[in-house]
C-alpha cells in the first residue's frame, strides 16, 4: 500500500489529544477513523478537519466503559471498511481513549475501579484482539499511558496502575506479533494542558506552574506535542522501534 492509502483508528479522537493525533496524521497523508463516546459533533468537525487535508475522515461512536459494546464495534468498523475504502484491513491503531480523575486511594470504590478498569485496560486489550486479524502485516499498534507509571501524583492510583497493565502488555503484544512486522508501543505523556480530568491543569494556574517548573523544558505540555509522536511512530522511519515506552513529558522529574 501506498502511504496515501494508509489508515488510522484513533479511539478518543474528538477533542485533546486524540483531536491531535488524528489531525498529525492526516498531514503526513493517512486517512483516519476516529471514534468518540458523546462528543459526536465535536467528532464531526474533526472529520471536517482532516477531509479539508485531502484525506477520508469518519467518525464512529464507542464507549470504552461498556465493554459488551465492542463486538458491536468492530463489525461495524468492519462494514465502514468496506463501504467507505472498500477493504477489511487499515494500518494504524492508536488506543488514546480515556477518562482522568482524582481519587485518592481510600476512597476508591469498586464502580470506580471497573470504570478504569474497563476504560483504560480491558477495552484496550481486547479492541487490539478483536481488531488484529484486521490490522496490515507492518501496520503499527500504539497504546497511550502516563508519566505517572514512573513518578506517583497523589489520587492517580487507579488511573496509572491501569496504564502500568497496558506499559506490560504492550511488550508482550509486540512480542507476539513482530512476526507480522507490526510494532507495538507506548506513548507516555506527562502533564499536558487539555480538558483531559475535567482540565485539572488548564484551570488551576498554580498547579499548571508548579508541574511546568517540575519539567526540565520548563512548562506544561500542549496537545500538539504529542500528535507528532504518534505521527512519527506511524512513519516508516519508526520501523525498527517496537516494544517501548516513550514518554513524552518535557522531561518531568528527572
Amino acid at each position: 500500500m501506498s502511504s496515501k492509502n494508509k489508515i488510522a483508528l484513533v479511539t478518543g479522537g474528538s477533542r485533546g489529544l486524540g483531536k491531535n493525533m488524528a489531525i498529525r496524521l492526516a498531514e503526513k497523508g493517512h486517512d483516519v477513523i476516529l471514534t468518540y463516546q458523546s462528543q459526536k459533533e465535536a467528532a464531526e468537525t474533526v472529520v471536517k478537519d482532516i477531509e479539508s487535508m485531502g484525506q477520508k475522515g469518519l467518525a464512529l461512536q464507542l464507549d470504552a466503559a461498556d465493554f459488551n459494546s465492542l463486538d458491536a464495534f468492530v463489525q461495524l468498523l468492519a462494514q465502514t471498511l468496506q463501504s467507505k475504502w472498500n477493504t477489511d484491513h487499515f494500518d494504524f491503531l492508536v488506543n488514546n481513549a480515556g477518562i482522568g480523575a482524582t481519587i485518592p486511594f481510600e476512597n476508591v470504590t469498586e464502580e470506580d475501579f471497573d470504570r478504569f478498569l474497563n476504560i483504560h485496560f480491558k477495552s484496550v486489550y481486547f479492541l487490539t484482539q478483536e481488531t488484529l486479524p484486521m490490522i496490515n502485516n507492518h501496520g503499527r499498534i500504539i497504546n497511550i499511558s502516563t508519566g505517572t507509571t514512573r513518578f506517583c501524583v497523589p489520587g492517580y492510583s487507579v488511573y496509572a496502575s491501569m496504564k502500568g497493565a497496558i506499559e506490560i502488555f504492550t511488550k508482550y503484544l509486540a512480542k507476539e506479533v513482530g512476526g507480522r512486522g507490526i510494532t507495538a508501543n507506548v506513548v507516555a505523556p506527562g502533564p499536558i494542558e487539555t480538558d483531559f480530568n475535567n482540565a485539572a491543569i488548564r484551570n488551576n494556574p498554580e498547579r499548571k506552574t508548579a508541574m511546568g517548573d517540575m519539567t526540565a523544558l520548563g512548562r506544561v505540555g500542549q496537545a500538539e506535542d504529542i500528535g507528532g509522536v504518534i505521527a512519527f511512530i506511524c512513519s516508516e522511519d519508526a520501523r525498527w522501534i517496537t516494544g517501548q515506552r516513550i514518554e513524552a513529558s518535557g522531561g518531568i522529574s528527572l
